[in-house]
């Protein structure tokens, strides 16, 4: 009888702790997560010192020598594994949690763009350099720097716990996300090639954007297409060299050229159906001639084409040559077209655990400060790490709230500016999704 009654007693007392583990679990990962944020808090001035220190510092596309030294210095105090050199200048962080549980990977990318920076601060980069045979100023103009300093922020407080996390995080400071040099390989998928998914095998992966027109503090986050497929292309047009007082006399590819613009402008207004998707033909740059009464023999014009569909995608590819074909030969000029095919793909946030991971956005900034999101027609090449594993990557407002967002510089331009005061939130964000992830899959 003694042992009947063993049996069943065990019994029982099993089927309560099975019933009261998940409310156990949550709890101590409630608390888990109430420590980090208070960590993290503590760590904020580091943050914005890191930020402040690589923005005067910054360095471009598959140069990050500094930034990554930086980097690879700090992981290293903090007992991770520490690769270097992967694609270029890529630095990889491993933190093994106390637990079994799951590998994710979290992203910061970390170079910065030739401009001469204009901004008021006392941390202003006065760094130059030559880029594409011209000097120029170098700025973290898009934020790369942030993201920089709030994964660094990340890697501290998770090594702060980590025998209380579950499974794996790989933390990737990516190079050259802005493009790689003329004739080198270089960002995301260069990472990737080199296995930064891979020993061990991630499964998910997060990254965040500092957003210059979203109020410093809130998070923003779009599931499935979120930004837009971007594929440079090049327009040389060949024509006869004459006398600017004489054009008869030769074939001229200035006015060929800008023909070929307006025409390429019909491919979007009048030959995508932009009710079921989006899409922008560009051109950014022409360059002829040098000078004023010559006629020159040819003229170049670089653009990009964005969407988020592929049949569009392929159709405004097919257009771009059609038109160019069928105008330069009405103007007695030849051209050559040379589009990039494989350039940034959409990037395109996993339904399924966008809606998983919207609670960690809502715990680390409050309900208020976190709100939907249309699609961009920016480009991101943390594209090629979604085209791996599922991956959400979402937006970390920058504005000041005595700015209005009309008045805010847009990114890549020299008056570019971020308010630092909601970097935190970004570091709470990826905490709280390093908790909630093995939870939640």
């Amino acid at each position: 009888m003694r042992q009947i009654f063993n049996k069943y007693f065990s019994l029982v007392i099993l089927l309560a702790l099975i019933v009261l583990y998940p409310k156990f679990s949550k709890a101590q990962s409630a608390d888990l997560k109430r420590r980090m944020d208070s960590i993290a808090q503590a760590e904020e001035p580091k943050v914005i010192a890191w930020r402040r220190q690589i923005h005067q510092n910054p360095e471009l596309g598959n140069r990050e020598f500094k930034t990554s030294q930086l980097i690879a210095d700090h992981l290293r105090s903090l007992g991770l594994d520490v690769q270097t050199g992967v694609g270029k200048t890529g630095v990889i962080g491993i933190l093994k949690g106390g637990k079994p549980g799951p590998v994710i990977a979290l992203r910061a990318d970390m170079d910065a763009l030739p401009i001469t920076e204009r901004t008021p601060v006392a941390f202003a980069s006065k760094v130059t350099t030559e880029y594409n045979g011209a000097q120029t100023g170098v700025m973290h103009a898009c934020g790369h720097d942030t993201h920089v300093a709030i994964l660094m922020g990340t890697a501290e407080v998770a090594a702060r716990v980590r025998n209380e996390l579950a499974g794996t995080i790989k933390f990737i400071f990516q190079p050259a996300e802005e493009g790689a040099p003329i004739g080198e390989e270089g960002g995301a998928a260069l990472m990737i090639k080199e296995g930064a998914m891979e020993n061990p095998k991630v499964e998910a992966v997060f990254g965040l954007h500092i957003n210059s027109k979203e109020e410093a503090g809130k998070l923003i986050y779009c599931p499935g297409a979120f930004m837009a497929s971007a594929d440079g292309f090049e327009i040389v047009v060949k024509g006869k060299s004459t006398h600017g007082a004489s054009p008869w006399l030769g074939v001229d590819p200035v006015v060929t050229a800008s023909l070929i613009i307006v025409q390429l402008q019909t491919i979007v207004s009048r030959m995508t159906p932009l009710a079921e998707t989006p899409a922008v033909v560009t051109i950014g740059s022409i360059k002829s001639g040098n000078r004023n009464n010559i006629i020159p023999e040819q003229a170049i014009m670089t653009g990009t084409v964005r969407c988020f569909d592929t049949k569009v995608q392929m159709k405004i590819h097919e257009e771009i040559r059609r038109i160019v074909k069928n105008v330069s030969e009405g103007q007695g000029a030849t051209a050559e077209v040379n589009i990039v095919e494989d350039g940034y793909p959409v990037t395109y946030n996993d339904p399924a655990l966008t809606e998983k991971m919207i609670p960690s956005l809502v715990e680390a900034a409050g309900a208020s400060n976190v709100a939907l999101t249309q699609k961009r027609m920016g480009a991101e090449d943390f594209s090629f790490f979604e085209k791996k594993v599922p991956g959400l990557f979402f937006n970390l407002g920058g504005r000041p709230k005595s700015t209005k967002p009309e008045d805010a510089a847009p990114h890549h331009t020299p008056d570019f500016y971020i308010d630092e005061s909601g970097l935190i939130v970004g570091v709470k964000a990826f905490c709280h999704i390093i908790v909630n992830y093995p939870v939640l899959k």
